[in-house]
C-alpha cells in the first residue's frame, strides 16, 4: 500500500468519524423538536419563552419558562464573572510567573479537579457553603444564585486554565525577547505581547468552561435553590433550565403537556447554547484573524 493511498483512507476515516458525529447531533436535535413541539398546541411559543410562571401540574397549568430561562442566565453570567479571571490569571501564573518546581506541582492538582464528579462539588455547595453564606449574609437561605454560581465557578475554572495555559505557553519566546529586549518590563510583556498573541486559545477555552456551566445539571440543581422566580439579587434561589428537566421528567407522564414542555425546554436550552458557541466561535476567529494578520 502506497503512502498516498494510506493518507486518503486516513482521510476518509476523519471525514466518516466528522459526518457521523453531525449525524447523532441532528437526529438528537430532530428528536427534541418532535418530542417538544406538541406543547404548541396549547401555549404559543411567546407565552412559553416569556411566560411568567411555571406550574406545569396546576389546573389550568402554566407553561412559561422566563423564570428558568433567567435563573440560567444569572447562573451563567455570574459564575463566567468569577471563573474566567480567575482561570485566566492562574494560567499567566503558570505559564509566565511561577518556577518550574511550582508549575510542575500546580498545573497537575488544577486539572485533577477537573475530575471531581459535579455531584460531590454539588454536595460540597449545600452542606458546607450553603450554611455559610446563610450565617455571613443573613439570608433566607443559602442555596441561591451565589452559591450556584461559585460551584459552576469552581467547575470551570479547571478547564479555562488548563487550556489557556497551554494557549500562553505556545507562544514564541522570540516574541517576549523582543518584547524585552525593546525595554517593556516583564508585566508590561506579559499583557501587550503574551495575552495578544494567544487571545484565541484564551476564547476557546472560555468558550467550553462556560459551555460547560451553561449546560451543567445536577449543581443547579442541587444548590440553586429549585425556584421558578425571576430573581432579584443574587441571594434569591433560581432554577434553571436543566435543573427543571432533571427534577421533572421523572414525574411527567409519558405523552402529558408536561412531558412534551420539558422536551421543548431541552430545545430551548439547546438553542441558546448553540448561539453561544456560534458567537463565541466568531470572536475566537476575530482573535486569530488579528495574530496571523489576515
Amino acid at each position: 500500500m502506497t503512502r498516498e493511498s494510506k493518507e486518503k483512507k486516513i482521510r476518509l476515516a476523519f471525514l466518516c468519524t466528522g459526518f457521523f458525529s453531525i449525524f447523532i447531533m441532528t437526529l438528537i436535535v430532530i428528536f427534541l423538536f418532535v418530542e417538544g413541539a406538541p406543547i404548541f398546541k396549547e401555549v404559543s411559543a411567546k407565552e412559553f419563552i416569556f411566560g411568567q410562571y411555571w406550574y406545569p401540574t396546576y389546573d389550568p397549568a402554566d407553561f412559561g419558562i422566563f423564570p428558568l430561562i433567567m435563573g440560567s442566565v444569572f447562573v451563567t453570567v455570574f459564575s463566567a464573572c468569577l471563573s474566567i479571571p480567575l482561570g485566566l490569571m492562574t494560567a499567566i501564573y503558570i505559564a509566565e510567573v511561577a518556577p518550574d518546581k511550582i508549575s510542575e506541582i500546580v498545573k497537575p492538582v488544577i486539572e485533577l479537579l477537573a475530575s471531581i464528579p459535579s455531584v460531590v462539588i454539588g454536595f460540597f455547595g449545600m452542606v458546607l457553603v450553603a450554611p455559610f453564606l446563610q450565617r455571613v449574609f443573613d439570608v433566607a437561605s443559602g442555596l441561591n444564585v451565589f452559591n450556584a454560581s461559585l460551584m459552576l465557578a469552581f467547575m470551570s475554572v479547571p478547564t479555562i486554565c488548563s487550556i489557556s495555559e497551554d494557549s500562553i505557553r505556545s507562544v514564541p519566546g522570540s516574541l517576549r525577547e523582543a518584547s524585552l529586549g525593546l525595554g517593556a518590563t516583564h508585566l508590561e510583556t506579559i499583557l501587550r505581547v503574551v495575552i495578544p498573541s494567544s487571545l484565541s486559545g484564551i476564547s476557546t477555552a472560555v468558550i467550553l468552561g462556560m459551555s460547560r456551566a451553561m449546560g451543567e445539571t445536577m449543581v443547579v440543581l442541587m444548590v440553586a435553590g429549585g425556584a421558578a422566580i425571576v430573581p432579584e439579587s443574587l441571594f434569591d434561589p433560581v432554577r434553571p433550565m436543566p435543573a427543571s428537566i432533571a427534577a421533572e421528567m421523572g414525574e411527567a407522564a409519558v405523552g402529558s403537556n408536561h412531558y412534551h414542555s420539558l422536551f421543548a425546554i431541552g430545545f430551548v436550552l439547546f438553542i441558546f447554547t448553540f448561539l453561544f458557541n456560534i458567537f463565541a466561535g466568531w470572536i475566537s476567529n476575530r482573535f486569530k484573524q488579528r495574530e496571523t494578520g489576515f
